[in-house]
Formats: structure tokens, sequence, C-alpha cells
């Protein structure tokens, strides 16, 4: 599935997150690395978070890849590379300033070295 071409990648943008997730299929894997139970939980917990947290979120300045990015082709296999929301499928608990709260872990926004080229997951190859 590729990005709409009116997509920005920019903080604060909770209904452009909403507008690209909700047409992508929890039938249809997006990307390598995900197995079709795990992209469930991941889509699952992604439409948790856009209902609860994603105002938030925005207002906080969280960006389109520091939540759902993905490397462009080899999606969640390099996970340095992924956003809070791609790497577990976990509930979002809480969203904070410098990292996300799920059930059991944290996502920090900032960290040293982490690589640049990550595409949104809705629109890495499949």
């Amino acid at each position: 599935m590729s990005a709409s071409p009116a997509f920005k990648i920019e903080p604060g943008s909770p209904q452009a997150w909403r507008e690209a997730f909700l047409g992508m299929k929890p039938s249809v894997v997006p990307c390598p690395g995900l197995t079709p139970a795990g992209w469930q939980a991941v889509h699952a917990a992604s439409l948790d978070f856009l209902d609860k947290h994603a105002d938030e979120a925005g207002r906080l300045g969280w960006t389109t890849l520091q939540l759902f990015g993905v490397h462009p082709d080899l999606g969640v296999i390099r996970s340095d590379f992924c956003g809070a929301m791609v790497l577990s499928g976990d509930l979002v608990s809480k969203v904070e300033v410098d990292f996300i709260r799920f059930e059991r872990t944290r996502y920090f926004r900032n960290v040293p070295g982490r690589p640049k080229g990550a595409v949104p997951i809705w629109a890495a190859k499949r």
C-alpha cells in the first residue's frame, strides 16, 4: 500500500495517521518481518493507540516515523528503524514527551544512533 501523495511526515498529524492506517487491512501483512498473527496484534494495538492516544502524541510532537516507521525494504527485520507502534503489538498505557509506555516496556523517542531513512509502515515494500 502506498502513502497518499498529500501525506506529510510531520509532528502533530493524528488525523493523517488515522486516515493512512485505516486503509490497512489486518489480514494483509504490510512488510517483511511480521507474521500474520504479529501484524494482527500490531494492527489492533495501533487502532487502540489512534483512538486513545494519538491526539496527545501529536500535541507532544511525536512524528509519523517515531510511531509507525519501518525500514523501507526490510520492514521490522531492522528493528532499529522501527517506530513505537510497530514493534510489539502491546497496548499503549501512556504517551509522554520522551517515551511511550506500554504494558510491559517503554519506547524512547530519541535514541542516539537511530538510523535515518525509515518510511511509514503503510509505504513499506511487501
